[in-house]
């Protein structure tokens, strides 16, 4: 079972099932048996082919309970950072010297991290990210990398140091609130969705699949979807009320 596509892929494994979810759930959701049932009748599937390697993509997004839905009051008001003149990757380095107490404050405690399969410091991989927004990409860090694990690797990483920093704060906060949070308000999830316009007409072939499938999560892209739809139909009734 795979939770990050681009390692598999390089990997090569006989059978393997990439799942959309979160990092450290690879079957969803908690409490919900016959979804994760669904994973892995999926997974287990993969056993009846003939030959391999074999590398589906699992259809389905985890479900959201109540309490998984419920959001939260982030006491680092980074949704007020000031971007005047400064740019979405000021904003980015911004949010990420804001979060850094309470990253630490989480490392102490856990005694260990996630972060780091881009570089030693968080800060590496946000240059990395910055670097696509600014519109002057740098080569991967290390000999072997292509473009498309380098901007996966950068992005695990500082999204999982935004995850681990707002995990720390005051409230038994849930897995999902932290996603809805990081996806809706913060700069580091719109410079991911402007990495992922670069993918999508880019003709590097390792960053085209970041853009479809592993980069922005498919209930942030399908809401986008919905958005351009909505003011496309709200746009064409303004139109028609003008002729009429």
């Amino acid at each position: 079972m795979s939770l990050i596509r681009e390692q598999t892929a390089a990997i090569r494994p006989p059978r393997a099932l990439w799942v959309p979810f979160m990092l450290g759930r690879p079957f969803g959701a908690p409490n919900e048996p016959e979804f994760q049932r669904r994973v892995l009748r999926a997974l287990l599937s993969l056993f009846e082919r003939a030959s391999g390697p074999v590398l589906e993509d699992f259809p389905e997004d985890a479900p959201v309970g109540e309490a998984e839905g419920a959001g939260f009051a982030c006491p680092v008001s980074i949704a007020a950072v000031k971007r005047e003149g400064r740019g979405l990757a000021a904003a980015l380095f911004d949010e990420i010297a804001q979060l850094a107490p309470w990253y630490d404050l989480a490392r102490r405690r856990r005694g260990r991290t996630t972060v780091g399969i881009y570089g030693a410091m968080v800060e590496e991989a946000a240059r990395h990210i910055a670097s696509y927004v600014e519109g002057a990409p740098e080569a991967p860090p290390v000999d072997g990398w292509s473009a498309g694990i380098a901007v996966k690797r950068a992005s695990d990483d500082v999204k999982a140091f935004y995850y681990e920093a707002v995990a720390a704060q005051p409230g038994n906060l849930s897995a999902k609130a932290i996603e809805n949070w990081f996806w809706r308000e913060t700069a580091a999830a719109k410079a991911f969705l402007a990495i992922r316009d670069i993918c999508l007409k880019s003709d590097d072939e390792s960053l085209k699949p970041l853009a479809k499938l592993s980069l922005i999560p498919r209930f942030v892209t399908d809401g986008e979807e919905i958005s351009r739809q909505k003011q496309h139909n709200a746009e064409l009734a303004s139109l028609r009320a003008k002729k009429v």
